[in-house]
């Protein structure tokens, strides 16, 4: 029960990743926030994990929305102790000079300054409980992704915006991480796999990249977001946490 007594705040968290570390969070004695701009899945996700879930309507691209998901969770449990900046998009899959403007400002919005609203909404709270804020962040922002230029553009941000945050923040006991996943089956990543040229090969190039031998599922994106918020990383703050399968380790024969 390493999240007995905390209040977790995740951000798209009705489906996908969010999803799975909702579950893994519930199942660690968290009481869950599932915030996510789908009100009705969110609802729907909350009753089938079950236990403390609460769901809650949250665009994250949009500051009203984001400060009254977090005004709302703090008059019902009176306290957060972790935000989860999960929520993201994916699409479109395309190369800088193909993305259009209105694309490139929507990934920004939603990957990017979420980040920026929630800790602004988020941060006197988290003071208050000495509390963590875990960013999910990707692999492709540390290696690169053809094809993707505005998403990786996103990624590698949050990854940079990161070790920031945890420098700013320390001094208050308030510790900022980030994962990253490489490959990862969610319902986010079988649309980007439907927008590649060959996409009946996408599943044995996402096993073949993860020298582990296979394309995971949320469950292990769960396991690490549950270590980097409780307790046992208490001495652990702006770490890039690869959960990766070795996708980046280089060259294989």
């Amino acid at each position: 029960m390493l999240l007995r007594d905390k209040v977790i705040f995740i951000t798209g968290s009705a489906s996908g990743i969010g999803r799975e570390c909702a579950i893994a969070c519930l199942r660690e004695g968290a009481t869950v926030i599932v915030a996510d701009v789908d009100q009705a899945m969110a609802r729907k996700t909350a009753e089938e994990i079950g236990g403390s879930a609460w769901a809650v309507e949250c665009d994250v691209a949009d500051r009203a929305s984001t400060e009254t998901a977090i005004a709302a969770t703090l008059d019902r449990f009176g306290r957060i102790d972790g935000v989860h900046n999960n929520a993201g998009i994916a699409t479109p899959s395309k190369p800088l000079d193909d993305t259009s403007e209105a694309e490139w400002d929507r990934l920004f919005n939603v990957n990017l300054k979420s980040i920026f609203w929630s800790t602004r909404a988020a941060l006197p709270a988290l003071k208050e409980s000495r509390g963590t804020i875990l960013n999910t962040a990707s692999m492709v922002g540390l290696i690169g992704q053809s094809n993707h230029a505005a998403y990786v553009a996103t990624k590698g941000a949050i990854i940079a915006l990161t070790k920031s945050m945890a420098l700013d923040y320390a001094p208050f006991g308030v510790r900022v991480n980030a994962i990253c996943p490489a490959g990862v089956w969610t319902p986010m990543l079988e649309r980007w796999a439907g927008e590649q040229p060959d996409p009946s090969g996408i599943k044995a190039y996402l096993d073949q990249i993860h020298p582990l031998g296979y394309c995971p599922r949320g469950d292990v994106v769960g396991d690490a977001a549950v270590f980097l918020l409780s307790g046992y990383a208490r001495f652990i703050t702006g770490c890039i946490l690869p959960v990766s399968g070795g996708a980046e380790l280089g060259y294989r024969a």
